[in-house]
């Protein structure tokens, strides 16, 4: 049996990884595709080193353009290279422009489509990566869900009608985080290591809607600056498009700030951090599975089980105080008992189904 995966973006790396890892042990073979959506070495490079992950039998440059030509020339080069390699399945992850032309790619070729972390919805249209979502779990032939949540949405969207396999297996950044906690580690260039001694809070911020909207960025800045020099001194890593924005608009973020880490390093905050602020998707969830309060930078989130359970807030476009909902995030007990990610199976999970052909 042969897989080609197509990946692109910093979280599709470290999905990958036990993933691929999985495959290998059932002797399944994968050709693993970069798209070159994330281009920076500190945001794809790295990963493929401290993870180990298999070097991409084919990359490409597809980094640095708008959504449409993105997705347009990705489809372009993917086309012949699935046509040479002609795999059984063709394997995707999350939502993200990689994501969406991988599955076209391997739709118009009529190549079996594997959508892995399928069935998640914001319910939010405006969101490039919504519409990522809905498209590319309606092309594929084998959706992998993590939880109730995304096998409910799916319900509802009435796929247990259509020709498609669904089967929920847990996180994949689950056990990617087990897998790989032991060897997180910090980095000089994330800072003095005195920015780290005393407790602080973790944040990242790269969404469309965050750093495109000058009047959102401006705002969240500002609280950021607060919850700085009010609450508790942060931490963060800058998104290289975050940063072109900052200066675009001639903003200045004055937390401690460092280049993209690596996947170690990032678990390495983790791991120190009190608190965590981002719009990040993956993040929110590895903040949970490291037991950290999270306050999420969006008007929605997919993973609306951390909302229920109180582990995870939303600081929305409408909220103006970032510095009392982290306080009060602070004064709550939370529950982080939720088991509903799975027991860090997945990719073991994924890997037989796909060798046995059934679910």
């Amino acid at each position: 049996m042969k897989v080609v995966t197509i990946i692109g973006a910093r979280p599709q790396f470290i999905k990958s990884a036990p993933v691929s890892i999985a495959l290998q042990n059932l002797g399944i073979e994968e050709f693993t595709i970069h798209t070159g959506q994330h281009y920076d070495p500190e945001m794809s490079d790295v990963f493929f080193e401290e993870m180990r992950l298999p070097q991409p039998g084919a990359r490409l440059d597809c980094g640095n353009l708008d959504h449409t030509l993105m997705v347009g020339k990705m489809l372009l080069e993917l086309s012949p290279i699935l046509a040479r390699e002609q795999p059984d399945y063709v394997l995707v992850y999350g939502d993200t422009n990689s994501t969406l032309a991988g599955a076209l790619a391997a739709t118009k070729m009529m190549i079996p489509l594997v959508h892995v972390e399928a069935g998640l919805r914001s319910f939010n249209m405006d969101m490039p990566e919504e519409m990522n979502r809905i498209l590319t779990d309606r092309m594929s032939s084998v959706l992998f869900t993590p939880t109730n949540a995304a096998d409910q949405n799916l319900q509802n969207e009435g796929f247990g009608t259509f020709p498609v396999k669904i089967a929920q297996v847990g996180d994949v950044m689950f056990d990617a985080l087990h897998s790989f906690l032991p060897q997180s580690s910090y980095h000089p260039s994330m800072g003095e290591p005195h920015i780290f001694s005393t407790p602080f809070v973790l944040a990242t911020m790269h969404r469309f809607e965050n750093v495109n909207d000058p009047h959102r960025l401006k705002q969240l800045v500002q609280e950021l600056n607060n919850v700085h020099y009010n609450v508790m001194p942060v931490w963060m890593p800058v998104h290289p498009s975050t940063a072109k924005k900052l200066t675009e608009h001639g903003l200045v973020l004055k937390v401690h700030q460092g280049p993209p880490v690596g996947y170690l390093q990032m678990l390495w905050a983790l791991e120190h951090c009190a608190f965590v602020l981002t719009d990040s998707g993956g993040l929110q969830k590895e903040a949970f599975f490291m037991k950290r309060p999270c306050i999420t930078l969006r008007d929605e989130t997919e993973w609306v089980e951390l909302i229920e359970i109180g582990a995870n807030e939303l600081f929305t476009s409408k909220d103006t105080n970032l510095a009392k909902a982290l306080e009060r995030m602070a004064s709550k007990e939370i529950n982080y008992t939720f088991a509903g990610y799975g027991s860090g199976n997945a990719a073991l999970k994924i890997a037989e189904i796909l060798l046995k052909g059934s679910i």
